[in-house]
């Protein structure tokens, strides 16, 4: 048995340091997908919900069951002061899509190229600033009530492109490098999307509308005001972003590992099913992969325990998000410092071992917690009336 584990492990070492080049290489564990996202859907965005909102762009997701489904952009309150949002987006390489995780950071790093409007051309953001402890708005290209929001300013944004690629590389995707300062923007404090935000990407994942196969590049709300409202202070797709293709039938090639540049967030959050009875579930080495798992609807005829039951699964997957926030945070801050103190080979594989053992226990433990919620809220049988006595 000893032998066995390390024999694993000696190969696990061979791929880590086979991938492994340079102090800022990354390894990462995403779907990969064969076929290309639909393009953006054309929207307007909703009113800005308060002061310390900041605009996160919506964008297609994938899930292995339903395919590509749509992430309404959302205005979302900044982790910390000082911090913007470098969105997400799908880049092609090693014969296959990966999807690139957004961050949350003090610049606005690489993003694909994609111009998913609103400040979002293609290059940086031009949607505001923090002047101090507060966000000023651009409302040339952001919607905000000026009458309830006095830090504003209005500069004329023109955008290069109007095309509704969502994809970087491949054919017929935006063909947009890093820059160096890209790249340096990428190695400095940041952090993955914060619970809301997660709990938002959770929430239309479960929602049959939003499915390209559905709505066919036109998503019924394509914003919300705030997230995971889906119905006040919504917006519409007005159309869809050009004509849509359905993909091929088990175009997805699963979970692969691969290595990241510098520049890049590990890919993430739209990589797995969140069923937790699945007989072989996917392995996981950085917090930064880790989803929410879908909660089973309560289902027990009565009205008011079925709420009750909701409420509890709303509170532990709250407390599961903040855990995997809180290792998410811890990880990457091990990686600053691995690339400020130049790493060896050796020293990476270590830490590489060490998040992915931390993180298969996290997902263990979130996947036994689902488990046991599930059991405790099973519809119980009806009780059978008292056998009668022989006479």
């Amino acid at each position: 048995m000893r032998t066995t584990v390390a024999i694993r492990l000696l190969l696990f070492s061979f791929v880590l340091l086979a991938l492994s080049h340079g102090a800022s290489a990354q390894i990462g564990v995403g779907i990969s997908v064969s076929f290309g996202p639909p393009p953006l859907p054309v929207y307007d965005q909703p009113v800005c919900p308060d002061d310390g909102y900041l605009w996160t762009p919506g964008y297609w997701a994938y899930d292995d069951d339903d395919g590509y489904y749509w992430v309404p952009g959302t205005w979302v309150e900044a982790p910390q002061v000082g911090f913007l949002w470098t969105p997400g987006y799908w880049g092609w390489g090693d014969n296959a899509f990966f999807f690139h995780e957004g961050y949350w950071g003090p610049q606005v790093g690489f993003y694909g190229g994609i111009n998913y409007g609103f400040g979002y051309g293609g290059f940086g953001y031009e949607g505001g600033r923090w002047e101090g402890n507060h966000f000023s708005y651009n409302t040339y290209v952001n919607h905000v009530n000026t009458t309830i929001i006095h830090n504003t300013y209005n500069v004329r944004v023109t955008n290069v492109t109007e095309t509704h690629v969502s994809y970087n590389g491949g054919d017929g995707g935006v063909q947009s490098r890093p820059t160096p300062q890209e790249d340096a923007y990428a190695k400095e404090r940041h952090v993955g999307p914060v619970p809301a935000q997660t709990q938002h990407v959770q929430a239309a994942r479960g929602n049959p509308e939003f499915r390209a196969s559905a709505n066919h590049g036109k998503p019924p709300v394509a914003a919300t005001a705030k997230p995971g409202d889906f119905k006040t202070g919504v917006v519409p797709a007005r159309q869809a972003g050009g004509e849509y293709k359905a993909p091929p039938a088990n175009a997805a090639r699963g979970n692969q590992a691969r290595p990241g540049s510098g520049n890049e967030a590990r890919p993430g959050t739209e990589n797995r099913p969140g069923n937790t009875t699945e007989a072989h579930p996917n392995t996981y080495n950085h917090a930064s992969e880790l989803q929410p798992h879908k909660g089973t609807p309560p289902s027990t005829g009565n009205e008011a325990t079925d709420k009750k039951y909701q409420q509890q699964q709303d509170k532990l997957a709250a407390q599961q998000a903040k855990d995997h926030q809180k290792l998410q945070q811890q990880q990457e801050k091990e990686h600053q410092q691995a690339a400020q103190k130049n790493y060896n080979d050796a020293q990476k594989q270590q830490m590489e071992q060490r998040h992915a053992q931390q993180t298969q226990q996290i997902e263990q433990k979130h996947a036994s917690q689902q488990q046991q919620m599930a059991q405790r809220q099973a519809p119980r049988p009806a009780s059978r009336p008292p056998a009668e006595k022989p006479r």
